[in-house]
């Protein structure tokens, strides 16, 4: 007997779990038999606690790690700063996202995450410029804070807002990955915005008491537009690079083509499939299951033998802690029966093996390699039986009928499957593509017994007497009560025809009625049994008559996409006798039934969904961004050269996951649009600084380099930061994507900003100029 218990929305799993431990205990001790033993097979909350501890333990740890990053690039003083100003934003960021209502889960706790590497920026740039000029020495500490916190207060505030607008979009992703990506926008969104509160209240006040007692005073003669020797030092190797570049038209040319080039080339990573799409990787979950088909009309001993085989396969793999068999019925509800409906799955034919793994620290395997490796050892096993199975893993995000699915749609449903039968050998024949089955029923065998009325009422039998004899000798009736003192309730007394003898039904065998005038009468002289089959199922989705082929991806490249793509020409070359081709749709239904057309949906619905509301999030960011820009610099021009290292960020995302193999997913979207603020705003602190140099009387080519030299070590440290954040996450298999993103993009990206920038910059002020 399997107890399942869920719990109510708003309600703490973790604390649940714990109850109900108890009060099994409690009935162990004084309601359930000494032979009855409870055991749990699945606990969430437990599954919750975990991963709970686990992001918060990295929450610290990336806290840990920024502080660290500012204690070797600046000081132990300025490192006690970034520790006061990290935990009152983070405070600040749960603060509002309780008031969204939103609760402490993976994706809001992956959020903070995310946000460290983010939120630190605007405390980073503020420090780090107090610090220099607390070490130039020119004016009093007071008076250098102030000036400091100003100097870099208006491109911090706009830089802000830019990250800010990258951001807010992603929280109107539409369809079913919208409120669970939505967090991440929200908070980091929060986070930011109270980061700038920090960084221009919290940090200068504990900056001007704990950096005060060591910043030099009285060298007046420097004043605030002096170099430190740390940033004499970088000048010097950012001289070397750029003023040959700034000197020669022919080699600015020969940069920016080369950076053009390398655009091009990262971007055909995609064209050749050697970095991949996917809309979430697998996650490294402690269960699956396997669904087990057998034909129509098998018997349920038939069915419950063939999975016991396949469970002594299963029982064999190291990782297996238990499994689960359910023969006839359906297995407590998951993740997956949610839109598989396995849940629904009630018949003599119909199998289902729950499997529980160890916990993922305790074995050296994803979940998603064990199932990959499980899934040939039973096909065999099934293959015996005549079964069709399905190796069903937890869906990373939202759960999808399979990751393969064809709907086919027509004028008629005899024609429907046969193009579905069509389809259905090419999935079969698709390298990559496992666990292919249709929902079309197999031819099933039925008697159709017709009564002979004017015989039946020359014999005085009624059609209704008829059609109970039948019942008592096949599945069997009621026939009466049976009241004794040990029972509480009534027993009914089932009248049925032995098991052996039921297969002669067909021929009416030894089967007679009684005439009213006392005669038996053979019922086969009253009734004519004609074979004929049974109706199948017709399926409908959105009022039209579809039929389903499913199947999951399980070759090297695991998305949906290159299944399509793949599949997509022999579909195409499949000869119609109507004399066309089929439509094939990719994101809407047909509009018609009038002809047979293939609609792919499954997983590809969703990757296309969330795509391409994330493509109308990016649009959206650009105008922001674009917008903000203009209203600051007051020209249409500069934004556009502020904005160019945006797409530089894929020189380096792209070949990052073509690097380290991973899927270019959601998360990985997700971190490129965020990307989009990040890069700005090292756009805006060089761009601002060369204006600002410009209005102190510097030449354009002195302006440009040291901008470069003085903003060097900010730019270089907020991605640095950015790093640490993702290096913290880079394990989790769900938002890898996002990870890599944030590391190669920023780090190459950061790298192109400092040339690219200055050299687009120079070149547009000095055509100005000319």
């Amino acid at each position: 007997v399997t107890v399942a218990v869920s719990k109510k929305r708003g309600a703490n799993a973790v604390a649940l779990t714990h109850r109900i431990e108890r009060a099994v205990a409690s009935l162990e001790r004084t309601t359930i038999p000494a032979g009855v033993h409870v055991t749990v097979t699945r606990d969430y909350g437990e599954t919750a606690q975990e991963k709970s501890n686990e992001l918060i333990l990295h929450v610290l740890i990336a806290t840990a790690a920024v502080v660290l990053l500012v204690l070797f690039a600046l000081g132990r003083r300025e490192a006690i700063i970034l520790a006061v100003a990290v935990p009152v934003t983070l405070a600040l960021t749960l603060a509002t996202s309780t008031l969204f209502g939103y609760t402490l889960n993976r994706v809001t706790l992956f959020a903070l995450i995310f946000a460290i590497g983010i939120l630190v920026d605007d405390a980073i740039v503020v420090v780090e410029n107090i610090h220099r000029h607390f070490q130039l020495g020119w004016t009093t500490p007071e008076k250098a804070a102030v000036y400091a916190t100003d100097e870099v207060g208006n491109p911090t505030i706009l830089a802000t807002f830019t990250v800010i607008a990258a951001l807010l979009p992603l929280a109107f992703v539409s369809g079913l990955m919208g409120p669970y990506m939505r967090p991440i926008p929200i908070n980091a969104s929060a986070a930011m915005f109270f980061s700038l509160l920090v960084a221009f209240i919290v940090t200068p006040w504990v900056a001007l008491r704990v950096l005060r007692s060591h910043a030099k005073v009285g060298s007046p003669e420097t004043g605030p537009a002096a170099e430190t020797p740390a940033e004499s030092r970088i000048r010097r190797t950012y001289e070397a690079v750029m003023r040959p570049l700034l000197s020669s038209p022919r080699r600015r040319a020969a940069a920016l083509t080369a950076v053009v080039l390398l655009l091009a080339a990262s971007i055909a990573l995609v064209q050749v499939r050697a970095v991949r799409v996917k809309m979430l990787p697998y996650d490294n979950k402690s269960e699956f299951q396997v669904i087990v088909d057998m034909p129509e009309g098998a018997p349920l001993e038939r069915t419950a033998a063939a999975t016991r085989a396949m469970a002594a396969v299963i029982r064999e793999q190291p990782e297996v802690t238990d499994y689960h068999v359910y023969v006839g019925t359906a297995a407590p509800i998951n993740f997956n029966g949610l839109v598989r409906h396995y849940f629904l799955r009630q018949a003599p034919n119909a199998a289902d093996i729950q499997v529980n793994l160890a916990g993922k620290h305790h074995r050296s395997k994803q979940s998603h390699a064990i199932a990959k490796r499980v899934r040939p050892l039973l096909e065999p096993v099934a293959a015996r039986y005549g079964a069709r199975i399905k190796v069903a893993e937890v869906p990373p995000g939202p759960p999808v009928l399979s990751t393969m699915v064809a709907e086919i749609y027509g004028p008629d449903p005899e024609r429907q499957r046969e193009v579905a039968l069509q389809v259905r050998e090419i999935f079969e024949k698709t390298p990559g593509i496992v666990d292919v089955d249709w929902f079309v029923e197999d031819p099933q065998p039925k008697l159709d017994i017709r009564v002979d009325s004017e015989r039946a009422a020359l014999a005085g039998i009624s059609t209704e007497m008829i059609a109970q004899e039948l019942r008592l000798a096949g599945a069997g009736a009621e026939v009466a009560l049976l009241h004794t003192e040990t029972e509480r309730q009534p027993v009914p007394i089932v009248l049925r025809t032995e098991r052996p003898e039921r297969p002669g039904l067909a021929d009416l065998d030894g089967l007679s009625l009684h005439a009213p005038d006392g005669n038996m009468v053979p019922l086969s002289d009253l009734v004519e049994v004609v074979q004929t089959t049974e109706d199948r199922a017709i399926y409908h989705k959105n009022l039209r008559r579809v039929v389903y082929i499913t199947g999951e991806v399980a070759g090297r490249q695991e998305s949906p996409i290159y299944g399509i793509l793949d599949m997509k020409k022999a579909v195409a070359s499949l000869a119609l006798p109507e004399g066309y081709a089929i439509e094939q749709l990719y994101s809407a239904g047909p509009e018609s039934e009038e002809r047979i057309r293939l609609k792919w949906d499954g997983e590809w619905q969703i990757t296309y969904e969330v795509f391409r509301d994330m493509g109308i999030a990016f649009a959206a960011v650009m105008v922001l961004v674009y917008g903000l820009v203009v209203a600051w610099f007051g020209s249409f021009l500069i934004p556009l050269i502020i904005m160019a290292p945006i797409p530089l960020t894929l020189i380096g995302i792209l070949p990052g996951h073509w690097a380290t193999g991973l899927f270019f997913t959601a998360t990985s979207m997700i971190g490129f649009i965020a990307l989009a603020g990040i890069i700005v705003r090292n756009s805006i602190l060089l761009v601002d600084f060369i204006n600002l140099e410009l209005e102190g009387g510097s030449s354009l080519e002195e302006a440009v380099l040291k901008a470069g030299a003085v903003r060097f070590r900010p730019i270089v440290l907020t991605a640095a930061a950015l790093v640490v954040g993702g290096l913290v996450i880079v394990l989790d298999p769900i938002f890898q994507g996002l990870a890599v993103t944030l590391i190669f993009g920023v780090v190459v990206s950061t790298a192109l900003t400092l040339v690219v920038i200055p050299l687009l910059y120079y070149m547009l002020l000095r055509r100005r100029g000319a």
